[in-house]
C-alpha cells in the first residue's frame, strides 16, 4: 500500500473512532429509554422493538432482492436482508399485538427465487392472520419489487415512483475475448453439449428462453390475480417497460398516489392503529468500524477481475430492471 494511502487510512480510522464513540454513547442512552417501554425480538443481526400496544409492522424492502450473505464478526449488514425479513414476518404472524403490515418497497427487483419467496411469505401472513398489508412504493418498485407489492391489499406510490418492468431477464457476457487478451485460457470438460454455455449456441438460447417464459407466465399470473385483471390485460402492459406513478395508476397497476405521511395517516385511520415499528440494526461500534475500514482498502486488479467475471457469468434468472441501476 502506498504511503499516501496509508496516511489517509489512518486519518479515516481516527475520525471514525471519534464519531463512533459519540454515536455509541447517544445510542446507548436511547436504547435504555426504549427498553423501559417496549419488548425486544431479535432476528439475525437486527432487533425488533415490539411495542406493548397494538401496532403496524413496517416491512422494508430496500435495494436488490437477493440471497442474504453471511456477515463476519466485524462486518455490517447492508441493503435488503432476505432471511432476516422472512423471520421478521414470521414474528409478526405470531404476535397478536400486530394488526397489519406496511410494506415499504424501494427496489429495482432481484432474483426470481428470493422475489417469489418473499411474495409467498407475505401472502402466508395474510392467509394465516387475516390482517391487511398495505404497500408503499418509494423511488423504485420495479420488476421483483413490483411482484412483492402484489401481496398488498392497497398499493400507494409517490408521485415520482418508477414501477412496472414486469418481466424476466437472464443475462451474461461472453468474456472469452477478454480472457484471450489477458492471456487467460478457459477450459471446460463437460458431460454434455449443453453443460457449458460460455459461448451460447442456438439450442442453448432456446433452452434458456423456455425457462424465462415460464417465470414470466408465473409473474403475469400473480399480477393478474392481485390486480383483478385478465392475463391478456397484464401482458399488454408487461413487455418489460417501466411506468411513472401516474401511468401505473391509469393502467390499474397501483391504487393511489400519495406522500408517505398521507398514506400512513390513511392506513391508521382505517385500521384504528397509530403505532408503527420496524427492525433496527444491532451492529455494534467495532463491527461498523472494521466494515468501513475494509472499504477503504483498495482491491487489487486480480480481485476486481475475479469478482466482475463471477457476476457476469452467473446466468441467474432475475425479476430485475437493469436500466434502474
Amino acid at each position: 500500500m502506498k504511503k499516501k494511502q496509508m496516511i489517509g487510512l489512518v486519518v479515516a480510522v481516527i475520525l471514525f473512532i471519534v464519531t463512533g464513540v459519540v454515536s455509541v454513547f447517544t445510542n446507548t442512552l436511547s436504547q435504555n429509554f426504549l427498553q423501559e417501554n417496549i419488548g425486544t425480538m431479535l432476528t439475525g443481526n437486527f432487533e425488533f422493538n415490539a411495542p406493548v400496544k397494538d401496532y403496524i409492522g413496517i416491512v422494508e424492502v430496500s435495494g436488490t432482492i437477493q440471497e442474504q450473505t453471511a456477515t463476519g464478526m466485524f462486518e455490517t449488514a447492508e441493503g435488503y436482508q432476505h432471511t432476516t425479513t422472512l423471520e421478521y414476518i414470521d414474528n409478526l404472524m405470531g404476535d397478536s399485538k400486530n394488526k397489519g403490515i406496511l410494506l415499504y418497497v424501494d427496489s429495482p427487483g432481484g432474483t426470481v427465487y428470493e422475489s417469489e419467496e418473499l411474495y409467498l411469505k407475505l401472502m402466508e401472513y395474510k392467509e394465516t392472520t387475516g390482517r391487511p398489508i398495505w404497500g408503499y412504493m418509494a423511488h423504485y418498485a420495479a420488476s421483483g419489487g413490483y411482484m412483492v407489492s402484489m401481496a398488498a391489499d392497497k398499493i400507494f406510490a409517490n408521485a415520482n415512483t418508477t414501477t412496472g418492468s414486469i418481466g424476466v431477464i437472464m443475462s451474461g457476457y461472453d468474456v472469452s475475448g477478454l480472457y484471450e487478451k489477458l492471456g487467460i485460457r478457459y477450459i471446460s470438460i463437460t458431460s454434455g453439449e449443453n453443460k457449458d454455455s460460455s459461448v451460447m449456441t442456438e439450442e442453448q438460447m432456446a433452452i434458456y428462453q423456455a425457462q424465462v417464459d415460464e417465470y414470466y407466465t408465473k409473474f403475469v399470473g400473480i399480477v393478474s390475480e392481485s390486480r383483478g385483471m385478465s392475463e391478456e390485460e397484464v401482458k399488454a402492459l408487461a413487455d418489460g417497460r417501466t411506468y411513472t406513478a401516474l401511468q401505473a395508476l391509469d393502467n390499474g397497476l397501483i391504487d393511489s398516489i400519495a406522500l408517505y405521511e398521507d398514506m400512513t395517516d390513511t392506513m391508521s385511520q382505517e385500521l384504528g392503529v397509530y403505532t408503527y415499528y420496524s427492525l433496527e440494526s444491532t451492529s455494534d461500534f467495532l463491527s461498523s468500524l472494521f466494515s468501513q475500514v475494509g472499504k477503504l482498502i483498495p482491491k487489487s486488479e486480480a480481485q476486481i477481475l475475479t469478482e466482475t467475471a463471477a457476476g457476469l457469468e452467473s446466468g441467474v434468472p432475475m425479476y430485475y430492471a437493469e436500466h434502474l441501476e
